[in-house]
């Protein structure tokens, strides 16, 4: 979808395709037949923006095989889907039982994961629109905490420089300018806003910047004004922000809402958790560790690291933090001028839901992506966007 802003710019928004794991080339095609033209068909438009997740062994193939590229740039300009972005975070096995840690690897210390941001950007060269000359992959924030030195800051900058250079090379080829985006989460080395800025300083390039997520900043307990405006203050590009939601629980204390949130623990992707104390921010790796005896505080409120629909937050006792996405959306996108140009909805965790609230055909959940879709587009509209046919 894309819509006019007021200073003449085209402000693209898509929904990320991870909530559709494939890992191979087949499996992805089959995501844009069976998921992403009947979301398309639901919403009406004869165009629809989708940022892909492309696993490590389609990215392969893609990159392998010219007709396999030419192939799937056919089969998205048959259904009506445009790519303007990718989420390179996952590298493989998202679609697995059990995610957690594994998300985070390889990560930037390793050469892998340069390789595969590398691929990512020739590919999404290679896919963008014709009239579209701007493109982003948004990335794991350097690495999970636990591992990461000094050794391996130095290792990370390095990658990344090597990666820009790689950008501009790709620019002079194509005429196509890619940019990649640090997403910063909860548990990672770049947890915050605020901790992107003095490495991506250190690097020095307008090519690396910062993916806003905005369930990642509300579970930190981030204030919109101040993070975003850190960016900006310290030139920090921001090519691509997800609209996402965190799990917001405002009595923790209390027995029902520990019930409500324990619906919430499930075995799959971690749930990082947090709570805003006089001390500073506390938190635990996953919501299920929150919950087990006094490994959090529970006097002040607590936020957890789960997508949850934009359109439908969860019943009461719990909420969501929609409105840390409304603040952050005003500011990214409401003023003069947009600060990105690249909006992803971003809820992979529709399977992860309670039972009772997961949807349990391919029609409920293209009917939930539409909904979530409607949402951000009403938002853009009132602060101004006008969509575009």
């Amino acid at each position: 979808m894309r819509f006019r802003h007021p200073d003449g710019s085209t402000v693209h928004l898509s929904y990320c395709t991870n909530v559709h794991p494939a890992e191979t080339l087949d499996g992805v095609l089959a995501q844009l037949r069976d998921h992403c033209e009947p979301v398309r068909k639901r919403l009406g438009r004869d165009r629809l923006g989708v940022g892909l997740w492309l696993a490590r062994d389609a990215a392969r193939v893609l990159g392998s095989d010219p007709a396999a590229l030419r192939g799937l740039r056919g089969e998205l300009e048959r259904r009506g889907l445009e790519v303007v972005t990718l989420n390179g975070f996952p590298y493989e096995g998202f679609g697995a039982q059990e995610v957690k840690y594994r998300v985070y690897q390889p990560d930037w210390t390793r050469p892998e994961r340069l390789s595969h941001t590398g691929d990512l950007a020739r590919l999404l060269a290679a896919l963008l629109p014709d009239d579209v000359t701007e493109g982003s992959v948004s990335t794991l924030p350097l690495a999970w905490r636990t591992a990461f030195d000094a050794e391996g800051a130095a290792t990370a900058r390095t990658a990344l420089r090597t990666l820009a250079g790689q950008l501009d090379a790709l620019q002079e080829l194509t005429g196509k300018s890619l940019r990649i985006a640090l997403e910063p989460e909860p548990g990672c080395t770049v947890e915050t806003t605020a901790d992107a800025i003095a490495p991506l300083t250190d690097i020095a390039s307008h090519r690396i910047g910062v993916c806003v997520d905005t369930c990642h900043l509300a579970t930190s307990f981030e204030d919109p004004g101040t993070a975003v405006g850190a960016l900006v203050a310290a030139g920090i590009a921001i090519p691509k922000a997800q609209l996402s939601a965190a799990l917001h629980a405002e009595l923790p204390h209390l027995p029902e809402v520990r019930d409500a949130l324990a619906a919430f623990a499930e075995p799959r992707f971690l749930h990082q958790t947090r709570t805003r104390t006089t001390a500073g921010l506390r938190g635990t790796d996953d919501l299920a560790e929150a919950l087990a005896g006094d490994a959090l505080p529970d006097s002040t409120p607590w936020r957890s690291h789960f997508h949850v629909p934009l359109h439908a937050p969860p019943a009461p006792p719990l909420t969501s933090t929609l409105p840390v996405l409304e603040d952050v959306l005003a500011r990214l996108v409401g003023g003069p001028e947009p600060l990105t140009r690249h909006l992803e909805v971003e809820t992979y965790t529709w399977q992860a839901l309670p039972p009772a609230l997961r949807p349990r055909t391919r029609g409920q959940l293209a009917d939930g992506i539409a909904a979530e879709l409607t949402l951000a587009r009403d938002l853009l509209t009132d602060l101004g966007l006008k969509e575009l046919p």
